[in-house]
């Protein structure tokens, strides 16, 4: 990674993941702390983030991106609106916005900015340790140079994927962006099974976790990943004990279970992109 010199980088949104950005701009060396600058409505918040990495922290969002010559839009999706009216012809014309926020389009951002220079992306929750996926695009007006800038951002937090159509971001939501939920649900799953079976949950936590990392890690063991059905067919033998849970799982609707889910969170990106506010589940 190159060192983004002299870019003065303002998040609006002082939360999790905007920490994961700074931390790992600062980590890998992108970025000093003497160029990141973080805004949001609690003192406490910006003050925490200010002592803990030497950054610049305020409670005027208007003020912190007036100089910015990139800002992060890292807030909540039922508070974009308010924030985009708040920051409206607030960012120099030559800065670049990059937005983390879930379900929000370009048209958008650009539209309650008066903006151009919008770059949209969508990191997953294992960017908190450097180890995300993120995807991203960027609108028409963003130059090479900031879509590098993009580029250097974002693979601080892990790796990075960029599309031209907009529309994957809404597919990356729904399955990497979401998809943490789904693995760790899947989890839950084995470990309750396993006390049902008679282990101790301290013992049942430690073998799913450890059996799901160890089978990320031997997908990623070789340069040439096999198929996944591949390596499901290595630890099925036949008649025996993986044969006889696999067809549960597939009797039990499995694969459409998550392949529903899946397109349920699709459809629910699409909904908030139109509404531009969250939404409380049933």
């Amino acid at each position: 990674m190159h060192m983004l010199n002299n870019q003065k980088i303002t998040f609006i949104g002082p939360g999790v993941m905007a920490e994961a950005m700074i931390d790992g701009l600062i980590r890998e060396g992108v970025a000093k702390p003497e160029a990141l600058y973080a805004s949001g409505p609690s003192q406490e918040r910006v003050e925490q983030l200010s002592q803990k990495y030497g950054i610049h922290g305020q409670t005027d969002n208007t003020e912190a991106v007036s100089q910015a010559d990139v800002v992060v839009l890292s807030v909540k999706p039922q508070q974009l609106e308010k924030v985009l009216m708040g920051l409206r012809a607030s960012i120099k014309p030559s800065a670049l916005v990059l937005s983390i926020v879930a379900g929000a389009p370009i048209e958008k951002i650009a539209g309650g900015l008066a903006h151009t220079s919008i770059v949209r992306s969508m990191p997953s929750m294992p960017a908190q340790i450097g180890e995300g996926i993120t995807v991203w695009t960027a609108a028409p007006s963003v130059s090479a140079e900031q879509k590098e800038i993009a580029r250097q951002i974002l693979c601080a937090l892990g790796d990075e994927i960029f599309v031209e159509e907009e529309t994957y971001l809404d597919y990356a939501t729904a399955l990497s962006g979401t998809g943490p939920a789904y693995v760790f649900l899947f989890m839950e799953a084995m470990v309750d099974a396993g006390v049902h079976l008679g282990f101790p949950r301290r013992i049942a936590e430690q073998l799913v976790a450890k059996t799901v990392r160890g089978s990320v890690d031997y997908y990623w063991s070789r340069e040439d990943p096999l198929h996944l059905a591949k390596l499901r067919n290595q630890v099925t033998s036949p008649g025996g004990t993986t044969a006889y849970a696999l067809y549960y799982l597939e009797k039990a609707g499995f694969r459409t279970a998550i392949s529903r889910a899946i397109w349920a969170a699709y459809e629910r990106s699409r909904e908030l992109g139109i509404e531009g506010k969250s939404h409380v589940p049933d």
